[in-house]
């Protein structure tokens, strides 16, 4: 079984439209209210494809109740816990070319009370459990280190831990040890202070995360595919979509299909990315069914080095903390800096570790 556990859930209000002009009333083509939330993504995704897992949802407000009955409604298995602040509610204004534009609320601060009952709920459903992912932006005034903590308790009980964050949170897991992370292109530029233009640059940075503690890297990069770094060696992928709906969701489903497809090696890869890929051609948030999902549009291999990413390079940003030093106590990343040269730490950072020379796949 999988258990999950977002602690910045949402109610996600996709809106389809011809074109986005700043300033303009603009008609919808179509609209769609999903559940959201990273980790609740990946439930979602497990059970549309008859794979146990189990969500921990904390929840608020009219909003929070509205959240809850939609899971139910898609007969999610899942453990509620009620707090005082209102679930947050995000907007994506998705266009035909796939460009999508999202407004995030912040989410509300959890009490350290919260946060407790919340870690209790997580470690009551966690004896079940093969892996735990901890999944998921922080709401505001919740410590850095939250992730870190849940790797260190579930260490000792045999069980695995994904991390799916960024900025503070992620930097201050790796050294817990998690089992898998899964960044983006930007977060694994922020992590590293890298420049991620290259397939070469994502394997150099998600080597550079092992080297800081992770032990599996699965890093999405879009349309560009994803990358796998882990013990048993170094492999790339990309994946055919037909019609681009929406990328709301998509890592989630990607990871979502990692796990399922076994968490290791070149077939767990194919998973994540059929089942990206999937998510990508579907409205809204919605997560992909078996008639969704085609294993036979993936490509996978030793990656290539010199191949440029077609989409948007990502650059790193420099908040004080994200390439090593101490984490902030909470959840809130400093305003980025102007990027910096690549090899060089931001101002009053640690670097991460240097990375070993990458094992060679074998396909």
């Amino acid at each position: 079984m999988i258990l999950t556990l977002t602690l910045n859930p949402s109610l996600d209000r996709t809106i389809e439209i011809a074109a986005l002009a700043r300033g303009a009333v603009i008609r919808a083509a179509a609209a769609h209210l999903d559940p959201g939330g990273k980790g609740v993504n990946v439930s979602r995704a497990l059970l549309a494809n008859d794979v146990a897992s189990r969500a921990v949802v904390p929840f608020g407000g009219d909003e929070g109740r509205q959240l809850v009955r939609l899971l139910a409604g898609e007969g999610l298995d899942m453990v509620t816990v009620p707090v005082s602040g209102a679930t947050r509610s995000n907007v994506t204004l998705a266009e035909p070319d796939g460009t999508v534009t999202k407004i995030n609320e912040p989410g509300t601060a959890l009490s350290a009370g919260e946060l407790d009952t919340i870690a209790d709920a997580v470690l009551a459903a966690a004896h079940e459990a093969d892996w735990v992912v901890a999944s998921g932006s922080l709401p505001p005034e919740v410590p850095a280190d939250v992730y870190a903590r849940l790797c260190r308790r579930f260490a000792g009980a045999g069980i695995h831990v994904a991390v799916d964050t960024s900025g503070p949170a992620l930097v201050a897991a790796l050294p817990a040890g998690p089992a898998l992370v899964k960044p983006n292109a930007e977060e694994l530029a922020a992590a590293t202070g890298l420049p991620i233009r290259t397939v070469g640059d994502a394997v150099e940075a998600a080597l550079k995360l092992r080297a800081a503690g992770a032990r599996t890297v699965l890093a999405s990069l879009g349309a560009d595919g994803a990358v796998l770094v882990e013990d048993g060696g170094v492999w790339y992928g990309e994946a055919a979509v037909a019609e681009r709906r929406s990328s709301v969701g998509a890592g989630d489903a990607m990871l979502a299909g990692f796990l399922a497809g076994g968490a290791s090696g070149e077939a767990a890869l194919v998973e994540a990315l059929a089942w990206g890929a999937a998510a990508v051609g579907l409205p809204g948030s919605r997560m992909p069914g078996p008639a969704d999902i085609h294993r036979d549009g993936v490509r996978t291999g030793p990656p290539d080095p010199s191949r440029p990413l077609t989409s948007v390079p990502a650059e790193p940003r420099s908040p004080k903390h994200v390439s090593g030093a101490p984490a902030p106590t909470d959840g809130r990343s400093a305003a980025p800096s102007e990027p910096g040269h690549p090899s060089t730490a931001p101002s009053g950072t640690t670097p991460l570790p240097e990375p070993p020379t990458p094992e060679p796949a074998h396909p």
